[in-house]
């Protein structure tokens, strides 16, 4: 069977609802599928959500927990995938597939790949996020002998493209869970790449890939922890700190090339500069300054206070101007 596992944190209703239709509404998939949804402590509760838009033909298992966050809610999803799960996908609580998507996965899959991924449509865009982020140059990777012109063997090195510029939308992966039943999401990181370790700890196991080119999802609007996380934001300092995280988590649980390294230690050093001027502009404009924040990114990268001194030269002379 196929396992869907369904992280869920709402704070309004409705939104699941549409997941799980979407769920139901999936056509020509060759295998029984069933759906695991793990409350987070969710504000919105689940059981309305099962009923009338949410309701669906496949079994639907609810878990309740204390919240986690994502990866530990998708980590209790795998702890309980029932025997038999063969593939397992992800779906977020805010997310929708297209009716085709869990058919063309397992399509892909059944050549002998291991883990599959698919073009998505970001928040509010008509245009998928390959090209958009134009990462992608499908000349170099074969199509699958599927008769589906949009099926391709990813031919890459997965770990070089995620550092430089990820092609992965995590509501659009499905992976052969049988071979990687052990695998799960390093919660310690939560909110700083851990779907990407993930994606990347598959890789150096050897996990072989194919993607489609045609968008399996459509991402919805619902909570997420980095709305409006933009200069000067009260989210942006976080959201830098576990930037930082995430690199230096690369580069220590990583084996890079020379050039791979370098590429990481200078999206470090630009994200400690951006550290350092938004610091400024808070002390600046007498804005709170978030202590145990900052403590726990002084033990995690002390040097980014080291830009501290140069960031305040720049404004003292941009001002002078």
């Amino acid at each position: 069977m196929i396992t869907v596992v369904i992280p869920y944190f709402q704070r309004s209703p409705g939104i699941l609802a549409k997941a799980l239709a979407s769920i139901a509404a999936q056509e020509g998939c060759p295998l029984p599928i069933q759906v695991i949804v793990v409350a987070d402590a969710s504000p919105a509760p689940v059981a309305a959500e099962l009923v009338g838009g949410g309701a669906t033909p496949h079994p639907v298992r609810v878990i309740t927990q204390a919240n986690g966050g994502p990866g530990a809610a998708r980590n209790t999803g795998l702890d309980h995938a029932p025997p038999g799960t063969r593939y397992l996908a992800f779906l977020d609580s805010d997310d929708e597939w297209m009716p085709d998507h869990l058919a063309r996965a397992v399509a892909a899959l059944e050549c002998g790949y291991d883990f599959f991924f698919a073009d998505f449509y970001q928040l509010d865009q008509a245009i998928g996020a390959f090209a958009r982020g134009g990462r992608l140059e499908l000349e170099q990777h074969p199509l699958l002998p599927t008769g589906l012109a949009d099926l391709h063997a990813y031919a890459g090195d997965m770990i070089d493209q995620t550092i430089r510029g990820n092609l992965i939308g995590t509501p659009t992966v499905v992976y052969n869970f049988t071979r990687f039943a052990a695998q799960r999401f390093q919660v310690e990181f939560a909110n700083a790449g851990e779907d990407y370790l993930f994606w990347m700890a598959l890789t150096v196991q050897g996990a072989s890939i194919a993607f489609s080119t045609r968008a399996a999802a459509r991402c919805g609007k619902g909570v997420n922890i980095y709305a409006g996380a933009g200069w000067g934001s009260e989210e942006y300092l976080l959201r830098t700190h576990n930037e930082i995280k995430y690199r230096r988590t690369i580069i220590a649980q990583f084996k890079l090339t020379p050039a791979q390294r370098q590429h990481v230690q200078a999206g470090i050093q630009n994200l400690r500069h951006a550290f350092a001027r938004d610091l400024l502009h808070r002390v600046s404009h007498r804005k709170a300054l978030p202590w145990p924040l900052l403590r726990e990114h002084f033990k995690l990268d002390p040097w980014s206070f080291g830009g501290l001194p140069a960031a305040t030269l720049k404004i003292l002379l941009s001002r002078g101007k």
